[in-house]
């Protein structure tokens, strides 16, 4: 690796958090406010990875070589911008004749279909279509015609997919059935990620952030005796304004909202989270924030929640309990609007919230009205 590329590679060494969100914060103590990070990023899937590890991590470098590559290696494989990508010649042909997967992508699909099942079909990665047809992929942003969102929805649901374990294929029922990962792929991108420091020979706690929605906590958080990462979520209406700090260790964050990617037509938003069963960009809250013991997982739930709300996302916890949500809304009785929180099965302790209304509830306990 050339002398100039290592410089690309690492950022200067740093204490104060990055400006993305989810953001690192200190957790206030005089020693964490003085640690020194090593800090390494990296543009691709359409966002930055980063990684942000102690400065004295043995191997640091070459950790942050391989991670880069294979986030590189990964989105060739899933993206749908690359007519040479699996997943664009699987879209291709997948109707003509079973396509086997290689094993961990096609287990990736499964869980997909999983988290379909799971939430009655408000997450679907086979929305390709709907996105295409609302301008989201290419563009120009739009309103479709109802006879072009009748087409995309006749070409939308995983119902369209079989899967055969035996050899790792899938093959669609009818053609135009276009897969989209942009909902599921960072998070597992991370995923890979972490393995790959917890394979390390010599393992070391990290936090490895894709774009401004997704992470994974590895481990505690160097700086400290022991303790969680300490994580911010700020508000989409005002990014500079943090409301929350949640800590997590060996734990996934995913945060869906539509507030980033919209657009405006005849006096009416249209975020870029399209509900597949009724093929329209849904109004949904301020943003939903899941953790989840992997990223793919916090990420693809993350945006069934944002579709389902918090009735069928606490139902999906109470089966699940290693996962966590978090509904931020926005309080329309107030001027300006005062944003919320509902904090589904997160103990008061696990987080630091400042001077925000906010209701937790456990599992077994009924949702206010």
């Amino acid at each position: 690796m050339t002398a100039r590329n290592r410089r690309n590679l690492w950022k200067n060494l740093w204490n104060k958090p990055v400006e993305w969100s989810p953001v690192l914060q200190s957790s206030g103590r005089s020693r964490t406010e003085e640690f020194t990070w090593l800090v390494a990023s990296r543009q691709a899937m359409g966002t930055f990875f980063e990684l942000r590890m102690a400065s004295h991590t043995l191997g640091a470098l070459a950790l942050a070589e391989r991670s880069f590559d294979l986030v590189d290696e990964l989105e060739i494989q899933m993206t749908i911008y690359r007519d040479d990508s699996t997943i664009a010649r699987l879209n291709e042909s997948y109707h003509n004749q079973p396509i086997s997967l290689e094993p961990k992508l096609y287990e990736l699909l499964k869980l997909a279909r999983t988290i379909h099942s799971s939430t009655g079909g408000a997450y679907d990665i086979t929305t390709g279509a709907l996105s295409r047809a609302w301008g989201f992929v290419q563009g120009p942003k739009r309103v479709p015609s109802d006879l072009e969102l009748k087409s995309a929805m006749a070409r939308t649901g995983l119902r369209h997919l079989i899967f055969n374990d035996l050899d790792r294929s899938i093959q669609s029922t009818d053609p135009g059935i276009e897969i989209n990962l942009g909902s599921i792929g960072k998070g597992y991108a991370i995923d890979r990620v972490a393995d790959l420091f917890k394979n390390h020979p010599f393992p070391a706690p990290a936090l490895i952030q894709g774009g401004r929605s997704s992470l994974y906590a590895l481990g505690h958080q160097p700086g400290t005796l022991f303790e969680p990462w300490s994580i911010a979520l700020h508000n989409p209406l005002d990014p500079n304004q943090p409301l929350i700090q949640i800590k997590l260790q060996d734990q996934a964050l995913g945060t869906s909202g539509g507030t980033f990617q919209s657009f405006e037509q005849n006096g009416r938003s249209y975020g870029h989270i399209i509900d597949p069963r009724s093929g329209i960009p849904a109004p949904g809250p301020l943003s939903v924030t899941v953790i989840a013991p992997t990223a793919a997982e916090a990420d693809a739930l993350s945006t069934a929640f944002y579709l389902t709300g918090p009735k069928i996302a606490q139902q999906i916890i109470e089966q699940n309990p290693s996962l966590s949500a978090i509904f931020l809304t926005a309080n329309p009785s107030t001027q300006p609007p005062a944003p919320e929180l509902l904090l589904l099965n997160i103990t008061p302790e696990k987080v630091v919230i400042g001077n925000l209304h906010s209701t937790f509830i456990q599992p077994g306990q009924p949702l206010p009205q």
